[in-house]
């Protein structure tokens, strides 16, 4: 391959570093209403009365709706195929307030001061009620978050409002408890995963405007521009064929905008005025009304026998949703799902979840996916039971961990590993960090302990029947091609990716490829770029469309040789006969010249892919890290992954896409946590209360490939933008355990409670 499995610069790269306008606020059109939301200051409350006439009278207002002006037809907000799987637990602007953010009117003006000063005259009156902000009583508890008797779910999930259930579910294979009690050591303990924030350089941004047809523009920031068209319209209660959705350039996604956070609000403004809007959400607002990761504590119990083979594994997650249910029963199945399927011995497993309704700010997706959170547990627990049975970590994991054709426990997207070089990455990992030297850790003699550890991981690529690539090829007049894509380039370079496939399957040079971004009248059907779905599903339905169009080329050329297809072959410039001379052959130029205007063959192919498969691929993660005995305070000094995400189109991307990965989960290790009074208010809403990891904060990163050839991926590729945030937890937190002895099972894990275990130790001595 020419480009395939090359480091090829992303096709994107120069107009962004040079600043070209790009981006949502950059394209929006330039005479648009500012859109702000009025927010409620409660955590639980009903507008018993809200009047807006003294905000209606400053000069420049256009548009003041409350929950009196937009449909009251129930929806779900997550970017999910549908039947959705997310309750319809939303409206547009209800009475009932449900976090402090939660909406309350809509303000759209000519000038942001403007509606900065409506907003202060709009007053409410509010039934106040006592929230529910401890995701332990929520269940059963008397206060309802969703009383309402429209509540629906679409799927039964075991979710029932009456009971803030947004979602339980148990499932079972084999007889949990008694293996676990012939198994000779076990274990049993609770890991508490914090709520974060993605923290992406773009907020949330939404323009609208009208077209000449009296079809609704929605210019958004969106990893999900199908599933938006779709929220669009039955929010504003108008069929989707009248919302059109355009994705420009965007800021980093990570998940956020898999949610569509922010579309509805202009749209509904646009709608109603027949004037363009736009809504840029503030840091502050994308700290406190977005859609964060779940808090979830996972218990976990895990047996081994005395040969180190681990026997049985039971998980219980509680999950809390927030407010809404937005990705709730999806991303609490991983924390079961992506875990348990890590050793592969297991005869019996149990997994079981609840998600709850808070009166918080509503969850919803973040890279890793609940999986992140599962592997915390899982991967601690199994760490936990080798220090019982006095075993290196690294040994029981080679002793348990998935191999080539070896089954995936509790996995239900594929029944056994069909590509896998998890053994090749834990021994790569190992002589990268130099293990053996410096486990379990070294004490430096002036209060600093090192210490490392170990975890793996496994995701998924693609979510297995349900998700959708799509891919439309077409041969110019010139020779170029285009190549419309229906996935989402969040900043990870899937659109380069694309161009790498079509131009190896087109033999054709890279720049001949022109990559169209997403547009819901144009691109051909995708379900969106999450769930690590891009490359894996997307990148085939592209191979699919330029395998089509060679037979289209071979077709048109083999007419114009005046000659059988059979006989004809395509080298990405000419069309030529077999074992014939040089003159038996037509240029691409000459067939793309003649298949513009003077032919019946249409040298344009649309295809689309969905796999039944799900291959995860594979992680091992290794930390070093140095711990201060006298404050607590944790630095980590070298990361060393090394993955197995097939074979990588393009290992820069890659290398880049791990390196982002492992940064983001150091920063759920140690520092990240959306926190909340006690009336329910975000306490760290901006970056200088809500601490993420600089390139300050941590030492080497080093990343390594240990290539598998995944046969129903795009040249031999799985995923890989999810799995690289799943090992730093529990890495992390083994390497503190090796250096002080202290075992943090709460995240993220601040110097105060490694400080306080230290102590702790020794006033027990």
């Amino acid at each position: 391959m020419k480009y395939v499995n090359q480091p090829v610069r992303k096709t994107d790269a120069m107009a962004l570093v040079m600043g070209k306008p790009v981006y949502t606020d950059d394209l929006a059109p330039k005479d648009c209403l500012i859109v702000k939301i009025l927010r409620s200051p409660h955590a639980n409350a009903w507008v018993e009365d809200i009047k807006t006439g003294n905000a209606e009278k400053v000069a420049g207002i256009a548009c003041i709706l409350t929950y009196k002006d937009v449909p009251q037809k129930r929806f779900t907000l997550a970017g999910q195929t549908a039947p959705e799987m997310s309750p319809d637990d939303r409206l547009i602007i209800d009475r009932h307030v449900r976090f402090v953010g939660d909406v309350v009117a809509i303000v759209a003006g000519e000038t942001e001061d403007a509606v900065d000063k409506a907003l202060k005259r709009i007053r409410v009156q509010y039934r106040v009620e006592a929230p529910v902000l401890d995701m332990h009583k929520a269940k059963d508890n008397p206060i309802l978050v969703h009383p309402e008797e429209d509540w629906k779910l679409k799927i039964p999930l075991g979710g029932n409002n009456k009971r803030n259930l947004c979602a339980e579910a148990l499932e079972e294979h084999g007889d949990v408890d008694k293996v676990l009690s012939e198994c000779k050591y076990t274990v049993e303990q609770t890991y508490h995963t914090k709520a974060n924030q993605q923290t992406m350089m773009e907020t949330f941004r939404t323009a609208c405007y009208m077209d000449h047809f009296g079809r609704l523009v929605v210019l958004s920031s969106t990893q999900i521009p199908f599933h938006v068209r779709r929220i669009v319209g039955r929010a504003l209660d108008i069929p989707a064929s009248k919302v059109r959705v355009i994705k420009p350039r965007i800021g980093g996604g990570f998940g956020a905008k898999q949610t569509s956070v922010s579309e509805i609000y202009p749209a509904i403004v646009t709608w109603k005025t027949g004037r363009p809007s736009k809504m840029i959400f503030s840091r502050y607002e994308s700290m406190i009304c977005s859609s964060p990761r779940h808090e979830m504590e996972i218990t976990v119990r895990a047996g081994a026998d005395e040969n180190g083979i681990i026997k049985a594994i039971d998980v219980y997650t509680l999950s809390n949703t927030g407010a809404y249910g937005e990705h709730s029963s999806t991303t609490v199945g991983l924390s079961g799902h992506k875990s348990i399927g890590l050793y592969r011995h297991t005869e019996a497993y149990r997994f079981a979840f609840d998600v709850v309704y808070t009166n918080v700010q509503a969850a919803g997706a973040y890279r890793g996916y609940g999986a992140t959170q599962g592997i915390f547990a899982v991967e601690s627990a199994v760490n936990e039971l080798a220090h019982k049975m006095g075993m290196d970590p690294v040994r029981i994991k080679e002793l348990n961990m998935p191999i080539e054709g070896g089954p995936l426990p509790g996995y239900p997207d594929v029944p056994y590993a069909q590509s896998c070089t998890m053994d090749k990455c834990m021994a790569r990992a190992k002589e990268m960090m130099d293990w053996d030297s410096k486990y379990p850790f070294r004490d430096m003699g002036n209060g600093k302990v090192r210490g490392v550890g170990v975890a793996m991981a496994m995701q998924g690529s693609s979510i297995a029947g349900v998700d959708v690539g799509g891919a439309d090829i077409k041969l110019n007049e010139d020779g170029s091609y285009t190549l419309a894509l229906g996935c989402t380039d969040m900043g990870t370079g899937c659109d380069t990716i694309m161009a790498q496939i079509a131009a190896d399957c087109l033999e054709t040079p890279m720049e001949n490829i022109v990559v169209f971004s997403v547009d819901t009248d144009i691109s051909p059907y995708d379900s969106g770029s999450y769930a690590s779905s891009t490359t894996y599903t997307t990148g085939v339905a592209v191979m699919k469309a330029c395998q089509e169009l060679r037979k289209k080329i071979c077709e048109l050329g083999a007419q114009m040789l005046e000659v059988d297809q059979e006989k004809v072959d395509f080298d990405g410039s000419y069309v030529f006969c077999d074992g014939e001379d040089e003159e038996k052959r037509v240029s691409l130029e000459q067939v793309a010249l003649k298949g513009t205007f003077f032919n019946n063959i249409e040298l344009q192919v649309v295809k689309q892919h969905s796999s039944p498969l799900s291959p995860p691929p594979f992680m091992v993660g290794m930390a070093e890290v140095e711990v201060d005995t006298e404050t607590g305070t944790v630095d980590v000094l070298d990361y060393v992954a090394a993955v197995d995400c097939g074979t990588p189109i393009n290992p820069n991307l890659a290398r880049v896409q791990t390196e982002g990965g492992i940064a983001q989960g150091i920063g759920m290790a140690l520092f990240e946590d959306v926190q909340y009074t006690e009336k329910g208010k975000v306490r760290n809403n901006s970056f200088m209360q809500y601490k993420i990891p600089t390139r300050e904060d941590f030492g080497n990163i080093r990343v390594a490939f240990e290539s598998s050839y995944e046969e129903s991926g795009p040249f031999g590729a799985k995923s890989i933008g999810e799995l690289v945030i799943d090992t730093p937890c529990p890495a992390i937190a083994e390497a503190i355990y090796n250096a002080t002895g202290v075992r943090v099972r709460e995240l993220p894990i601040t110097p105060e409670k490694v400080a306080m275990g230290i102590l702790k130790k020794k006033l027990e001595k």
